[in-house]
Formats: structure tokens, C-alpha cells, sequence
């Protein structure tokens, strides 16, 4: 007869469930394995078959009770990992899209939008085009696979039942800054040249003020950037890979970061 105790039955359990909810709430934050479109049975479901297979290369769980005090609090710590980690990466990928936005406002597409279910805001078309090749360049790469390489490394350097710097929550803070700096860096090819096309227009306006420039000044614009779009975008997949790269370092520095005490 097959017998076991009930501390054997919690560290059996906990093997299990922590690893399986940090690595949910990353699955549910981060780009492309996060978005709206996949069903939340699929994200459960890929969750709990890559906890399956981390769980027996991790450390022994304690013999904790789930239902505990202390076990909702560990619980509650990893969801907490698991989305820092998650926006983390989110982030690379909302500097392309502000990238989008940038240059949809000056090419004068700011009012082509519709509404985008992964945000569930309106979203300008040319910031859905931009976050549509990022996500293919992110598969193209394996982004995706270093990001869960780079999750599964976290119970290396953070086990579950470690405390948590908060503190560290400013290396997040840090990187999210890039939403801005990459984008701008991003999208400045096309502002500079739109920026100046818009600066003719109004030099011209002023020295031929019968000419209706509305009328002239859009369609100029609209074309000029559809064919610097052309242009600049077979360019940007460089930047974006190595946007993606800084990206898994900030994942690396953050639960270094939520380690030191």
C-alpha cells in the first residue's frame, strides 16, 4: 500500500503551482504570447505544460500549505514577477508602436484608426502596421523562446520562496523610458523629412496665399511617406532586433535588481 504524508502532498503541489503561476502571468502580460486574440484556455494550458516541465529541474518546494498565509503571499509574489517581467518586454514592443504613431501624425493618418482588441483602444493604422513586423520579427528571431528561456533562468536566481526587493521595481521604471527615446529614434527619418516637406508648405503659403495648401499639402505628405515607408521599413529590422535584445537584458537586470537587499 502506497502511502505519503501531508507535507510530502504540499511540496508536491508547490513544485507545481508556483512555477505554474509566475510562468501564467508572464504568458498573460508579454507580447505576443499576451494578446487578446488567444484564448485564455490556450495561455492556461501552454502555463501549466511548461511548469510540467520545469518543475522536476527546480530545487525542492517546502512542505508550505497553498491555502497558508505564507503560501498566498508566495503566490501573490509570483504573479507579481511574472508581470514585471511580462511589461518588461511589452515595452520594446510599445516603442514601435509609438514609432507608428509619430509618423501616422505627421503623415496625417492620426485620424485612420480603428479599434485594436489587443490594447482595447483606438490605435493608429500605422502604429498596428509597425507592432504586426515587430511581432514577425519577434518570431523570426526567436524573441519568443529567449523570453521563456529567460523566465524558466528566473527560478535559478530567484526561487519562489525568496523575498523580493521591491526597490527593484526601478530598473522597470528605467527601461520603461524607451518607449519614447526608441520611438522617436525610430520614426525621426520620416519627421525630418516630413518636417520639412510641412515647413516648405508653409513658406509657401505665406508667399502664395491664394494656394489652397490643405488641399495640396495632404496629398504631398500622404505620398512622400508612403514611399519613404517603403524605404525606411525593410531598414528597421536591425533596430528592432537589437531593441528586442535590450529588452531581454532588462528582463536579466530586473530580477537580478529584485534580488539585492
Amino acid at each position: 500500500m502506497v502511502s505519503f504524508e501531508l507535507e510530502q502532498l504540499y511540496s508536491w503541489i508547490n513544485a507545481f503551482l508556483w512555477p505554474f503561476v509566475r510562468i501564467m502571468a508572464l504568458v498573460g502580460t508579454a507580447p505576443l504570447l499576451g494578446e487578446s486574440s488567444i484564448p485564455a484556455r490556450v495561455k492556461v494550458g501552454l502555463s501549466a505544460l511548461i511548469a510540467l516541465a520545469v518543475a522536476p529541474a527546480l530545487p525542492p518546494a517546502p512542505d508550505i500549505s497553498p491555502a497558508s498565509y505564507l503560501g498566498l503571499w508566495i503566490v501573490a509574489q509570483q504573479v507579481f514577477i511574472g508581470i514585471a517581467l511580462g511589461l518588461t518586454m511589452r515595452i520594446a514592443f510599445a516603442a514601435v508602436q509609438t514609432a507608428g504613431e509619430f509618423i501616422g501624425l505627421q503623415m496625417g493618418l492620426s485620424f485612420a484608426s480603428f479599434f485594436d482588441p489587443a490594447t482595447g483602444a483606438n490605435t493608429a493604422v500605422l502604429a498596428r502596421l509597425m507592432n504586426v513586423i515587430a511581432t514577425l520579427l519577434f518570431l523570426a528571431v526567436n524573441g519568443h523562446l529567449l523570453m521563456l528561456g529567460g523566465l524558466i533562468r528566473t527560478f535559478e536566481i530567484l526561487p519562489a520562496t525568496a523575498g523580493i526587493n521591491v526597490d527593484g521595481l526601478g530598473v522597470l521604471f528605467e527601461w520603461s523610458a524607451q518607449v519614447m527615446v526608441s520611438g522617436m529614434l525610430l520614426a525621426l527619418p520620416l519627421i525630418i523629412v516630413l518636417l520639412t516637406i510641412s515647413l516648405a508648405l508653409g513658406i509657401l503659403n505665406r508667399t502664395a496665399q491664394q494656394l489652397s495648401v490643405f488641399a495640396v499639402g495632404f496629398p504631398i505628405s500622404l505620398m512622400v511617406g508612403l514611399i519613404l515607408l517603403m524605404i525606411v521599413l525593410p531598414q528597421t529590422a536591425p533596430f528592432m532586433t537589437r531593441l528586442f535584445e535590450e529588452g531581454h537584458q532588462a528582463m536579466a537586470r530586473l530580477i537580478h535588481a529584485f534580488t539585492e537587499f
